[in-house]
């Protein structure tokens, strides 16, 4: 392969057998799923998911892929099980948010199977880096039937991307991947394997036998539940017993360790990394799994067998530990009473990302052992050098962001306003309207679509006495995945609430992917575009259009819709986002400060554009007291203009 097109995309189809690569987690096993055939790919964005399927877009057409970005979760892994259900082979790439989203369409799709490959893949975040929570998806595996993998390096993120789907075949049923953050986003050597040649025709048989899984109707009616459960759990029984032998299910260590180590998924890096440093490979055993359900009984019965004390290491919920338990006790005649530790008992902390810091405090509190990790002096050298280091930089919006501007109209709308009115906020860049970058307006928070769900139950409470007026506000990619449903409800029940649709034209939080609302899909091709506006129309529902950036025109536009109460009105601020591909780079005004009119205290405006407005673009110079235009930061927007008291910034 040519050396200069070594990039991640170029590797998905170029790289031949046994050629080794650096790959990222999510390039790996989206290179997985090309050596296992896959057809059909489906999901909706959301880091650390999101690189999968925007690599199998980029060689789309090249692989014969069907690649779509759906409207939500729940719908993409309906459209992936149809493929499955074509006999094709399919992918639904999610994070873990999403498969509360799914659960719904997951649950029946477990429980009747599947003809082609399916696979769910679930890229979770510990410690919600990119998140507002660190959910597990791992019980829904349990709950609902179906296995549940989880590589523990970048290898095993590619081999076993593949090997789900073979499994997935094997079984007919759906298996879920779990990948985390920290393999997602992170990068390690991978050896490529083969990729298929064959083009498979997709073709959907119904006979008239309702429990002929390969070509009977696909039906969820109560009087199959009984037969169909019973089939789902023979399937469960299979993939046990494959899992007694797989090779993803490996012990390292001597054959009676003083210590038995048991983890999963990227938590093996972590522990073999605290093992090395403290020098305990000849006292501790470790049994990485990573077929965590259903657990491989028979190879956890041998190993639990060869130690007394027994430490359960996992990200999220004590999903292993609480099974792993549950087994010992099954088996405690065989394999005897057992001391573990975990996240239930403190040795590890019970939330956040785990690092081989913490399991070196774990082992040694196990032990007995005491480990310094820094001289004194060293810690508190690295402390004063902390202390001196870079600034602290808080979250804010970029600069020429759109959503400033929207939060200042809106914060300002409702103050003029003088009611107490709040706003229901939502998931997405605008969330940090909750904070000080916004103003501090949105004052509840939750998940995607639940802002206006809430705005609409609000709006129905002055039959209670409540006056405050509601608003809610949601972008573009989340009015399509959530909105719709609750605005609908809204408007059937004449709720009194405002919803600010804040349309930058693309999900942008996690890349600019596009929604129905784009022109394109994600492969590039063209596509119908569906405008919000209209949608809103034919609720019959009052529907504004404004501009974020013309705070004069749109703040009397809000004033007016908060005085025109008694129904759902609608207010779309249309402006894309300054780093979207349809703007990057482009400025709207050139920027200037007239140093004459710029006073700082002396004007009484207290530096309201660097203290309040707080737009990067614009910095305070400590040494002339006036305010500066960052020209490498600034978009040229021209909202700091209009919001300067004293019009000593220029458009």
């Amino acid at each position: 392969m040519d050396s200069n097109k070594c990039n991640s995309s170029v590797l998905m189809l170029e790289a031949k057998k046994d050629f080794e690569a650096l790959l990222m987690g999510n390039d790996a096993i989206a290179r997985g799923a090309l050596e296992a055939g896959v057809n059909v790919v489906t999901g909706y964005p959301g880091t650390p998911s999101s690189e999968i399927v925007e690599q199998l877009a980029k060689v789309a057409e090249e692989s014969n892929l069907y690649v779509e970005w759906s409207v939500n979760e729940k719908v993409a892994l309906e459209v992936a099980a149809a493929g499955s259900y074509a006999r094709l082979k399919s992918m639904c790439v999610m994070k873990q948010v999403g498969v509360n989203v799914a659960a719904d369409s997951l649950l029946h799709i477990a429980e009747y199977g599947t003809r082609g490959g399916l696979v769910l893949v679930s890229c979770e975040d510990p410690g919600a880096l990119s998140s507002t929570n660190e959910g597990d998806s791992r019980p829904y595996a349990k709950m609902m039937e179906f296995p549940l993998l989880e590589p523990g390096d970048f290898q095993e993120a590619k081999d076993m991307a593949k090997w789900a789907f073979e499994l997935s075949e094997d079984i007919r049923n759906i298996v879920m991947l779990r990948s985390v953050t920290r393999l997602s986003h992170a990068s390690g050597n991978v050896i490529m394997g083969e990729l298929p040649k064959d083009r498979p025709k997709a073709a959907f048989e119904f006979s008239s036998i309702p429990m002929d899984q390969m070509k009977g109707p696909i039906l969820a009616f109560p009087t199959l539940v009984d037969p169909l459960r019973r089939r789902q759990l023979e399937k469960l029984s299979k993939a046990e017993k494959i899992f007694e032998g797989s090779p993803f299910n490996k012990y390292t260590g001597p054959a009676k360790p003083e210590l038995l180590i048991i983890t999963s998924s990227v938590c093996k890096l972590y522990v073999q990394e605290a093992l090395d440093i403290l020098g305990l490979w000849e006292r501790v055993g470790l049994l990485k799994l990573g077929t965590t359900w259903p657990l491989p009984s028979k190879l956890l019965e041998q190993h639990l067998g060869i130690c007394e004390k027994i430490f359960i290491v996992e990200e999220g919920t004590p999903f292993l530990e609480d099974n792993i338990k549950a087994l010992a006790a099954e088996k405690a005649k065989q394999v005897g009473i057992k001391t573990f530790f975990g996240r239930k008992d403190g040795t590890l902390p019970p939330v956040n990302e785990l690092n081989p810091d913490l399991l070196i405090k774990g082992i040694n509190f196990i032990l007995g052992e005491s480990y310094q990790f820094v001289s004194d002096e060293y810690k508190a050298k690295a402390l004063e050098i902390i202390a001196a280091g870079a600034p602290v930089r808080e979250l804010t919006f970029c600069p020429g962001c759109p959503h400033r501007a929207s939060f200042w109209l809106i914060n300002s709308a409702l103050k003029l306003d003088n009611r107490a009115g709040f706003l229901c906020g939502d998931i997405g860049c605008y969330s940090l309207g909750a904070g000080p970058c916004g103003f501090s307006t949105i004052k509840i928070l939750q998940a995607m679509g639940s802002g206006m769900g809430m705005a609409s139950g609000f709006g129905k409470l002055d039959k209670f006495g409540m006056t405050q007026p509601i608003m809610a506000v949601c972008g573009d990619s989340t009015f399509f995945h959530a909105v719709i449903p609750a605005l609908v409800n809204a408007v059937h029940n004449r709720s009194d609430m405002i919803l600010v649709v804040l349309d930058n034209s693309g999900t942008a939080m996690t890349g600019f992917q596009p929604h129905p609302g784009s022109p394109s899909g994600a492969i590039g091709t063209r596509l119908p575009v569906l405008d919000i506006e209209k949608l809103c129309n034919s609720l019959n529902v009052r529907v504004e259009m404004g501009d974020p950036f013309d705070l004069k025109g749109t703040r009397e536009t809000m004033l007016d819709l908060l005085e025109d109460g008694g129904n759902p009105r609608v207010l779309i601020l249309k402006q894309p986002c300054a780093l979207s591909p349809i703007k990057k780079g482009q400025k709207m005004y050139e920027m200037a400060i007239d140093a004459n009119l710029c006073l700082a205290d002396l004007c009484g405006c207290n530096k309201l554009c660097t203290r309040v407005f707080k737009c990067p673009g614009l910095i305070w110079d400590t040494q002339k007291e006036k305010v500066r235009i960052d020209e490498v930061l600034c978009t040229g927007c021209g909202v700091c203009a209009d919001i300067c008291p004293a019009k000593a910034i220029k458009a």
